[in-house]
């Protein structure tokens, strides 16, 4: 269900979104809103689930999980049992990190935050004996040009 914001509502989630620390008092400032506005519009973004939780970025490099690596996924069955097999495996490993779909060619992408290639080894060891995949292929992260949290807000029109 797509839910109708106005203005304000987006500049709060964007300030959000920079900043998840802000207390009230700092973001009624920041939009020029009063601070009880901003109160009820900030629960009612929580309540309707559009702000779904505020949490800390982490950066990889410096914890020591400087390799990202996206794996690309084809398999030959596509069975509900297979898929809450698959679902539960790429859950329980905690260096994935985000998990898609897809259409097109590949079935899956799953990418991960791990240490080096001893430690992608682990993972693809770990995901292949807890699920059948037909086909699993990597590729490793060189460079990281871009990569936000932040979801566009404005320009965007429903």
């Amino acid at each position: 269900m797509v839910h109708n914001i106005d203005e304000t509502d987006r500049r709060i989630l964007q300030e959000l979104q920079k900043d998840a620390t802000l207390s009230v008092d700092a973001l009624s400032a920041r939009i020029h809103l009063s601070r009880n506005a901003c109160w009820r519009r900030l629960k009612r973004l929580e309540d309707d689930g559009i702000l779904k939780g505020r949490v800390a970025i982490v950066d990889a490099d410096k914890i020591g999980l400087g390799l990202t690596v996206f794996m690309l996924i084809r398999t030959s069955n596509h069975d509900p049992k297979w898929l809450e097999q698959f679902r539960a495996a790429v859950t329980s490993l905690t260096e994935v990190v985000g998990v898609y779909r897809m259409s097109g060619d590949l079935d899956y992408i799953i990418r991960a935050r791990i240490e080096d290639m001893k430690a992608y080894d682990r993972l693809y060891q770990k995901l292949i004996t807890r699920v059948p995949l037909s086909d699993v292929s990597a590729s490793f992260v060189m460079e990281e040009i871009k990569d936000s949290t932040e979801i566009p807000l404005f320009g965007y029109t429903p």
